[in-house]
């Protein structure tokens, strides 16, 4: 898959991760109790998980919204992404929690959904932001 050199498909995917946080923030701070129940993760868990996303994608909204993309916020970015993965899987994998199939299905999913964006972000980054001499 290509990536276009172009700042506007940074700043798409910015926008995109950004209302993908919040989205999803919203769900888990407002419905943590019945997706507590259906997951059987622990729904403060997910009430607080989800409280840390509005101020992600606060952020994100406002690094794809500058006059000009900063490399490092989006380095940052990726790298939180990433963090947000490994988590994901120290806590599913780690034995911190006991989810049931549904609970490991919504757990590996988000992180797969959120492993994609950090790796366009960085694909984005690199068109957009090459290193001298690979260009």
């Amino acid at each position: 898959m290509s990536i276009s050199r172009s700042p506007l498909a940074m700043f798409r995917l910015l926008l995109v991760d950004a209302a993908t946080c919040v989205t999803m923030g919203i769900l888990l701070t407002l419905a943590a109790g019945p997706i507590g129940r259906i997951t059987q993760v622990p729904p403060a868990l997910l009430f607080y998980a989800g409280l840390v996303l509005f101020p992600i994608g606060a952020f994100m909204a406002i690094v794809a919204t500058r006059p000009a993309v900063s490399p490092a916020a989006v380095r940052l970015i990726v790298l939180g992404n990433l963090a947000w993965v490994v988590a994901s899987l120290l806590i599913l994998f780690g034995g911190w929690i006991a989810p049931n199939t549904v609970g490991s299905i919504f757990v590996m999913a988000q992180a797969l959904a959120v492993a994609a964006l950090a790796l366009l972000e960085h694909g984005a980054l690199r068109a957009t932001f090459p290193r001298p001499g690979t260009a």
